[in-house]
């Protein structure tokens, strides 16, 4: 048995890996330092085959920077999960259409035009349809902190540090967080992935999953981060603070009433509910507050309607809010399943996912909501997931092809110490292409549905599934 680490300080690895031979079986088990990590056995006609195929594998970790360790010595991620104390809410009940019990409690939601993404703290990720029907389920190794979308891609941020892509059939590990950071929020924005920590320091990750800058905004439990094509915002215990994403340089910094506990963005402003009962709107350009919205408890998530027409938040009383722009409150309504740890609206629904684990969607349209200020609700439907329904994990198998066919054929390269992958399909340039780093090898050709440009150019990103080229 051979036991290796690779932990890099600031760089991003933390994990193990494990050779064990017995006779002509070779079990390879990989993972996250602290955990049990994914095993894989492999037979050989010959015991001396084996003893080759294994010493071939120690070699390639070791080139990567893998040393021997002792098992247990390193521990795994600090994890720190949001606890509040939900009360009921003493409000009208909102409107609730239907609502889902996803087992945990859930922080990850994502909503467009197709469906509905929730994540809870157990690692398990549903997609639930807008009429509440749930249509597929992913287990992932540890709690979900949140879901973002950039683009065609759908990412999911875990506590084990990975951010797992899962817009093809099988999740794959798009980055990896150092293991010094405590992730309390993430987003994407054109491949570059921002992160906002325990410590107070927001962190920027380019493309290739590699560190490019870090800054410490002087407060610390940084819940709020949100990047643009410009620039990321980041909120925590003393305000909030805009940074060049491309190299971190400090733009503004504006003190808010009190912790910042959640963030939400459009395309002039940036939103920031605090714990003193209050949603701060902040003009993007010079951080100047353009309006704020008043609470009643302490603001656990906040969302707006397309263009900031409409405000929405929601306290730990278990109560959902909407105000106009301008800050004048419209309506406050109970949810009836918990405090909205998030929310998104979408088309005159407003989704949120709950410390009780539920995703609800609320009728937001006018209509609905003058009926429940009279208590006139409907009745919700409890949506159930089939018992059928089967769990799709993160793998680092492929499928194979043989025949390109209408797919994009991509290759992995050696570039000094690291490996790159490259479209060899003509008539593409010679940029380096977004791909998950746990299934490159050198030499190797893969075939992918297809690649994109990123928006501000210089790389590619794959796209759809994912196939070993033979």
């Amino acid at each position: 048995m051979t036991y290796l680490e690779l932990s890099e300080d600031g760089g991003g690895a933390h994990k193990f890996y494990e050779v064990i031979v017995a006779g002509t079986d070779v079990t390879i088990t990989y993972g996250r330092i602290g955990e049990s990590g994914q095993a894989k056995v492999t037979s050989f006609p010959t015991e001396a085959r084996a003893q080759a195929a294994a010493a071939k594998k120690l070699a390639e970790k070791t080139r990567k920077g893998y040393a021997p360790a002792v098992r247990g010595v390193r521990q795994r991620r600090a994890i720190t999960r949001r606890a509040i104390t939900s009360t009921r809410s003493t409000a009208q009940q909102a409107p609730v259409l239907w609502r889902f019990d996803s087992g945990a409690s859930a922080f990850g939601i994502f909503v467009d035009g197709e469906r509905c993404w929730v994540g809870n703290q157990r690692g398990d990720v549903y997609t639930v349809s807008h009429s509440g029907t749930v249509t597929g389920r992913f287990r992932l190794p540890d709690g979900v902190k949140c879901i973002v979308a950039d683009d065609f891609w759908i990412y999911a941020g875990c506590d084990d540090g990975r951010v797992y892509d899962l817009s093809g059939k099988v999740p794959r590990s798009a980055y990896e967080i150092a293991a010094d950071v405590d992730i309390y929020w993430l987003d994407i924005h054109d491949g570059v992935l921002g992160v906002s920590d325990r410590a107070g320091r927001v962190t920027a990750i380019d493309y290739e999953d590699e560190f490019q800058w870090a800054r410490n905004g002087g407060g610390d439990s940084a819940w709020m981060v949100r990047c643009d094509a410009d620039s990321v915002y980041f909120g925590h215990s003393r305000g909030v603070a805009r940074y060049d994403v491309s190299d971190g340089t400090p733009v503004w910094e504006t003190k808010v009433a009190d912790q910042v506990l959640f963030g939400w963005q459009e395309e002039h402003s940036v939103y920031a509910g605090t714990g003193r009962r209050t949603v701060h709107r902040l003009a993007k350009g010079d951080g100047r507050v353009e309006a704020v919205y008043q609470c009643d408890g302490a603001v656990y998530s906040c969302a707006t309607s397309p263009g900031g027409r409409h405000v929405f938040a929601g306290d730990n009383h278990s109560s959902v809010y909407c105000f106009d722009a301008s800050g004048e409150r419209l309506w406050k309504l109970a949810t009836g399943c918990g405090s909205a740890f998030s929310m998104q609206y979408l088309d005159e629904r407003l989704y949120i996912v709950t410390t009780d684990g539920t995703l609800a969607c609320v009728d937001a349209g006018e209509a609905a909501i003058a009926a429940a200020r009279t208590g006139s609700v409907p009745q919700p439907v409890d949506v159930k997931a089939a018992a059928t329904l089967e769990a799709v994990e993160p793998s680092i198998v492929l499928e194979t092809a043989s025949d390109a066919g209408d797919g994009v054929v991509v290759e992995c390269v050696s570039e000094g110490e690291r490996l790159r992958v490259r479209v060899v399909t003509p008539g593409y340039e010679t940029w380096n292409v977004q791909f998950p780093k746990e299934i490159r090898e050198a030499g190797a050709r893969y075939l992918v549905d297809g690649v994109r440009s990123a928006g501000r150019g210089g790389f590619y990103r794959a796209y759809g599934e994912i196939r070993r080229l033979v």
